[in-house]
């Protein structure tokens, strides 16, 4: 899909305050409701909007370690990539995972009660995964800058 202005002016604004109401929105871009709903409409069907959710802050559910954990897999493609993969979708406290290019082949985000759990997730839990050769962890001691809008 082809963005015009009109429709990163909206998405600026969703970024910002996915709870803006239509009448706000129409309001702050200059168009007309239908227009502003329409275009909402056109980005949400073509996947540029994927969906909408509330920022929570994960000190306050008590989840309060974040490792950032590299995982190396068995190098020979294999039925066990897609369970890999499964695995990951399906562990909640996983929160993010990347494959990447270089000395490991995944990026993990994980979040955790504490040690003691993040012990778990990792030793009974993600070295179990199919696949899994090697895995390294690393913790956050502070978040510098929190996830960000997308640039536009």
């Amino acid at each position: 899909m082809k963005l015009k202005p009109a429709d990163r002016t909206i998405l600026a604004a969703l970024q910002q305050d996915g709870r803006v109401t239509n009448v706000a929105l129409s309001a702050r871009t200059g168009m007309s409701e239908s227009a502003c709903l329409r275009r909402i409409r056109n980005m949400e069907r073509a996947g540029v909007i994927s969906g909408y959710a509330a920022v929570l802050d994960q000190r306050a559910l008590d989840l309060t370690v974040t490792a950032f954990v590299l995982v190396s897999v068995e190098k020979q493609p294999t039925e066990g990539t897609e369970a890999f993969h499964d695995r990951v979708r399906a562990e909640r406290h996983i929160v993010e995972c990347h494959a990447t290019s270089g000395t490991h082949d995944y990026l993990l985000k994980v979040v955790a009660r504490d040690m003691d759990h993040f012990a778990a997730l990792v030793m009974e839990g993600i070295l179990k995964y199919p696949n899994v050769r090697h895995v390294e962890s690393g913790f956050s001691l502070r978040q510098i800058k929190p996830p960000q809008p997308l640039p536009l």
